[in-house]
């Protein structure tokens, strides 16, 4: 049994071995890369499988989890590990993680049309035609292989340098991926493009990962350790709890506290939460399959995982600030991103509020103590989401293929196209590249043309809104509604809106984008039967078992007829190690309020979002028997009219990019002009100039000085020696005869200058 457990390190290194020879060698063959990125992730998933099944079967495993780890770091007179664990909540993570990633992997290979022959691109960087090959395919597969490591390493980290390091990995390949088309322009200035998008997200989570940072450095100063097994030993906790420290503006604080809302700030980063959720809606500039992996298996999943994995941290003081805070943020993050996600006509935006909303449920559960409650909706959601998601690329895949077969021989031929004439002959010829397949206005219809992906996505959306008994985010979001219902009215009223928005607006897209009748050409000659969407449906039926029975493993023993069945594994199993670290879980006893609630908010937001959508139609029903939509602003939403100018409100996400453009944006652009000026034109520039130029006067003064004395000195001393040298060169032949000569005459001078002296 241990042997398994020691080839856990191979579960990050498959997918970072991928990549690495993806990188160096395999970049210039797109299914070798393909093929590389699957195998890595597709070996982490079976072994990771493997290792996380052989836990179930140890008894009292949360109080003894398997470490492997190794001194690497010094600091000071102690060593920081480099080390990796697998306890319940690892090994529960491992059954999510890489399977999901695995799928997202395989239906990557659909999306970016590997397999298909190449097609020039057109200048956005994306495919011209969906199911060619794109032209950034390899370099699409190591990053998302290099996504995977980052996360698996992430949930099997044994200490907070160790997850610091993968949480990063992570931060990196977002902005590397949402940015990935970074070619891509559009004609509307205002409208993010996947650069700039990949930019905010990054900026936007730096700032929770640097008070995260300033967090995790407080509390090695208290500690002197960053392993969690030493962290949430109970004297280390206890001496967190009760040793303070003065916070300006706030007063006595204990260090717990103070620590645990520093580190929270980095999971509201990463898992978008107000008020740092602006970046996740604009993230869907990426491929779809990055989506997914940023909802679902990596990404805003870790910043749920940071907050599970630290909680015996913020609970240290029971009842405290932190967990108040924490329950705050994601209440009200649940119900305000539901709100927006009401009146978005992007089909990804609408799942990407969405998941704002879900994770801000997670948060509120975590503050109010529903430790297992948390963890079992974050696994059920990953599921669901990435089955919406994935679902979503396949519906944009379709509209994309029913555009192109039907617009593109009028842009070719620049003249209307016989059969176009014939099904729309009021409607205008349109450039194909200003048609937006992401629009649901301009879908309707698609089920009757892409049922396997019709199905799917209603079986995620139904999990999604909670539908009773036979859907697993039922089971996960009643658990939360049933803990909040126990003493914390105000979050469990706050959850039951949120709920019923969900529902809501998930029946609103299902219907306006399968059923109803086509609005555009588009949603008309929609097809997913193309060899492409193989490899993307088969993932889509595989998540939409595990959107239904993923939630029979939590159902509650006292729950009527269905919990006679169930032995609540899920609880049972993390229930092991909350108590092994002393977080105080239970069972509650059966209350029909929040089960009732759960069933009315479920059910009466899908038959309400149906029944205000289910004859949806264009403006003035201008829109005759065959004919379509001439643009999408020609679908009038029915919650215009009722709702005012809250509909725009909520249309425009509350104006909150526009209001820290204005606040914090643009005031640093302009201290940067500012500085600019400063620097360049008016201060700093202008004396580095003139200290320049007046050293350069005083080294031209200083070269005349050595060319004209210096060196007039020397090669004056120099002439007169070469003088003398010439002369005396001339006597020097080398001739005895010559010095005899010269020896004579010298003598015969001195011996007659002797004779003619006066005696």
């Amino acid at each position: 049994m241990q042997g398994i457990f020691k080839l856990t390190a191979l579960l990050p290194f498959l997918p970072f071995l991928a990549f690495a020879l993806i990188v160096l060698w395999a970049n210039r063959d797109k299914k070798l890369s393909a093929g590389l990125a699957i195998g890595g992730v597709g070996l982490s998933w079976v072994l990771g499988w493997a290792i996380a099944f052989t836990t179930f079967g140890i008894e009292g495993f949360g109080e003894h989890p398997f470490r492997m780890f190794r001194d690497w770091l010094p600091t000071g007179r102690t060593w920081q590990a480099f080390g990796f664990a697998v306890d319940p909540l690892a090994a529960a993570m491992l059954i999510m993680v890489p399977f999901v990633c695995f799928l997202i992997f395989v239906y990557s290979v659909g999306y970016m049309g590997v397999g298909k022959p190449e097609s020039e691109h057109d200048e956005r960087g994306a495919p011209a035609e969906p199911g060619h090959v794109d032209r950034l395919a390899s370099r699409f597969f190591a990053y998302i292989a290099l996504f995977a490591t980052g996360m698996i390493g992430l949930v099997l980290a044994d200490n907070l340098i160790m997850l610091l390091i993968f949480w990063e990995i992570m931060g990196l390949c977002s902005y590397l991926l949402i940015g990935f088309w970074f070619a891509r322009k559009y004609d509307d200035p205002k409208q993010i493009t996947p650069k700039e998008a990949g930019l905010k997200a990054f900026l936007t989570t730096r700032i929770g990962d640097t008070v995260m940072l300033a967090g995790i450095f407080l509390l090695y100063v208290q500690t002197k350790s960053l392993s969690f097994a030493d962290i949430f030993r109970p004297e280390m906790l206890e001496h967190l709890a009760t040793t303070t420290v003065n916070v300006p503006l706030i007063g006595v604080t204990p260090w717990a506290t103070v620590i645990g809302i520093l580190i929270f700030f980095g999971a509201i980063g990463k898992s978008a939460q107000f008020p740092l959720h602006v970046w996740l809606p604009d993230a869907m500039e990426g491929p779809t399959p990055v989506s997914a992996l940023i909802h679902a298996a990596t990404m805003v999943s870790a910043g749920v995982y940071l907050a599970i994995r630290t909680f015996p941290l913020m609970q240290a003081v029971p009842h405290g600030p932190a967990l108040q805070f924490m329950a705050f943020i994601g209440a009200f993050t649940a119900l305000f991103a539901a709100t927006i996600a009401v009146a978005q006509n992007d089909i990804k935006r609408v799942l990407a509020y969405s998941t704002i909303s879900q994770l801000g449920y997670m948060f509120a559960a975590l503050g109010i103590g529903a430790y297992v409650a948390a963890t079992f909706h974050l696994l059920t959601h990953s599921f669901f989401k990435a089955l919406l998601f994935l679902g979503s690329g396949s519906v944009i895949h379709g509209m994309e293929h029913g555009h192109h077969h039907f617009e593109l021989p009028i842009a070719d031929c620049g003249l209307a196209d016989p059969h176009s004439t014939a099904h729309n002959p009021k409607s205008e010829i349109r450039n194909p590249k200003s048609f937006d397949a992401n629009d649901m206005r301009n879908m309707g219809g698609l089920f009757r043309r892409m049922p396997r992906t019709a199905w799917t996505f209603i079986i995620g959306g139904l999990a999604l809104s909670g539908f009773p008994i036979i859907t697993a985010g039922f089971w996960s979001k009643d658990e939360i509604l049933s803990d909040a219902f126990n003493g914390h009215t105000v979050v469990f009223v706050t959850l039951a809106l949120a709920a019923l928005l969900t529902a809501f607006y998930t029946a609103r897209q299902i219907v306006m984008t399968f059923f109803g009748k086509p609005r555009t050409a588009a949603a008309e000659h929609a097809s997913e039967h193309d060899s492409i969407f193989a490899w993307m449906t088969v993932p889509l039926m595989a998540l939409a078992v595990f959107a239904v029975a993923g939630g029979w493993v939590g159902i509650p023993r006292e729950f009527p007829v269905l919990g006679a069945l169930s032995t609540n594994p899920f609880h049972h199993f993390i229930g092991g190690l909350a108590e092994a670290l002393e977080i105080h879980v239970e069972e509650l006893p059966f209350d029909s309020v929040p089960l009732l609630t759960s069933l009315v908010v479920a059910l009466g937001g899908l038959f309400l979002g149906w029944l205000v959508y289910r004859k949806a139609r264009p403006a003035g029903h201008q829109v005759e028997e065959g004919e379509y939509m001439a643009s999408p602003q020609q679908f009038v939403d029915p919650l215009a009219r009722p709702l005012g100018g809250l509909y725009k409100v909520l249309q425009n996400k509350y104006y909150f990019d526009e209001f820290y453009h204005a606040v914090f944006i643009r005031p640093v652009q302009r201290l940067a002009t500012w500085l600019y000026r400063v620097d360049d034109l008016w201060v700093i520039d202008p004396i580095v100039d003139g200290v320049g130029k007046l050293w350069r006067g005083i080294s031209e003064a200083g070269r005349w000085l050595d060319t004209h004395i210096v060196d007039g000195a020397v090669n004056g001393i120099a002439a007169v020696i070469g003088w003398c040298g010439g002369f005396v060169r001339v006597i020097q032949t080398g001739k005895a005869q010559n010095y005899l000569l010269v020896g004579l005459v010298t003598v015969s001078v001195l011996l007659g200058a002797f004779l003619l002296l006066p005696k």
